[in-house]
């Protein structure tokens, strides 16, 4: 044991403390809204959210995405333990905390770009779009198709069974306790398997419409399942190899770097998510951008048009088959506002205009994979990957906004 000042172990410009002063500011009353009072009965007293706020923030910033190493840092970091003040922890609350307030976090994003953008910071004149494949928490060799899955789930709903009946049979303690961990491990092995079931038929679609459209991602293969993680899905990642994955997809504002929208899906193809990112920015942020710039996987002519009747520019290049233009009655069923695009993008300045997508979308992304916490999703389960993927973009957002203000 050692005596030591606690307040003094930081720099008065440590990160801790500027993350520290944004989250006092932050609105969180829906966080307190949810600690509810036991009356008279003894319990715990509840941790108070801008403590965990504030220890998730500060681990992203570290590169850190594991409630573990969180606990662990807690005990001998200065930093984690100026955070903590004290209050004891484990990694049950702190892995609770990130995946149980996916809206609240989300709301806590639009708070900070109204911020930025009330102070001139972000204006949202110009945005672009990116996505990439992040890993998922499961298994290459947990996918399953639906005859295997069901036959793993009769002999899991069997042995669930088998064990009730010995519990409730055996009068020995001990065997009691280790027949109830049995029993809790095969129940949720056949959650697992029945979760997986639930998936097939969204996996099975998407199998059938690509089979119908004759993608050259197409394989005529049984569609399957991972019992780990059944919405993931399996993706061609940016190595060109195929593992689990999510995509994440971000919009950024082109002058501040400041990502206005933040969507997470299960979606191999980036074509039809440009128009749903368009909804969340404006959603976050009030309006429109007005202009929009987006890579040739997200060529989408109706996702074009509809861009295009909201009063967005959109730049985009134009897709070729096998190096070919576009055929003239392949032209002639254009929209106006298709005719409109593949003309913008024959000029110069346009060409120029599109070159910052790279600039910009592709570095956030780099930054939040190399230097935050998002080159893999530690978490299973959509909702769970988006209170990761939140949790990342709100620590980019607070980095840019320290950045900002001091520039």
């Amino acid at each position: 044991m050692r005596t030591f000042d606690l307040e003094s172990t930081l720099k008065l410009d440590h990160v801790a403390r500027a993350i520290w002063a944004v989250v006092e500011r932050l609105d969180l009353a829906a966080f307190y809204g949810e600690i509810k009072a036991r009356g008279a009965s003894p319990g715990r007293s509840a941790t108070d959210p801008k403590i965990l706020l504030c220890l998730w923030l500060y681990a992203t910033t570290q590169g850190v995405g594991s409630g573990r190493e969180v606990d662990r840092l807690c005990g001998c970091d200065d930093a984690y333990r100026w955070i903590r003040g004290g209050v004891g922890l484990n990694y049950h609350t702190l892995n609770d905390f990130r995946v149980e307030h996916g809206d609240k976090l989300d709301d806590l994003l639009v708070q900070v770009i109204g911020a930025m953008s009330h102070q001139g910071l972000v204006t949202v004149e110009r945005v672009a779009q990116d996505g990439m494949r992040v890993r998922a928490d499961a298994g290459a060799a947990s996918f399953r198709r639906e005859e295997t899955l069901r036959e793993h789930q009769a002999k899991a709903r069997e042995q669930v069974e088998r064990l009730r009946k010995e519990l409730t049979e055996d009068p020995a303690g001990y065997q009691r306790v280790r027949q109830a961990a049995e029993m809790r491990a095969a129940e949720m092995r056949a959650s697992a398997i029945d979760r997986a079931l639930a998936e097939m038929p969204a996996v099975i679609e998407v199998k059938r419409r690509n089979r119908g459209r004759k993608t050259r991602s197409a394989k005529k293969s049984e569609p399957r399942v991972s019992t780990t993680d059944p919405e993931s899905r399996v993706m061609k990642m940016a190595d060109g190899g195929f593992r689990p994955a999510y995509n994440v997809q971000l919009a950024t504002d082109t002058e501040s770097r400041v990502i206005v929208g933040v969507s997470v899906s299960n979606r191999g193809s980036d074509v039809p998510l440009m128009v749903p990112m368009l909804d969340d920015i404006a959603r976050r942020t009030g309006r429109c951008p007005g202009e929009y710039l987006v890579d040739g996987g997200f060529v989408n002519l109706k996702g074009f048009t509809e861009a295009a009747k909201r009063g967005i520019t959109v730049y985009a290049p134009e897709m070729r088959s096998r190096g070919e233009r576009p055929s003239i009655e392949h032209r002639r069923r254009d929209s106006p506002e298709v005719a409109q695009w593949r003309a913008r993008m024959k000029r110069a300045d346009s060409r120029a205009i599109y070159k910052l997508r790279a600039a910009t979308a592709e570095t956030v992304n780099a930054d939040l994979r190399a230097w935050r916490s998002l080159d893999r999703i530690p978490v299973r389960g959509l909702d769970k990957a988006r209170c990761h993927v939140l949790l990342n973009a709100l620590t980019y957002n607070l980095g840019r906004w320290r950045a900002l203000t001091a520039a």
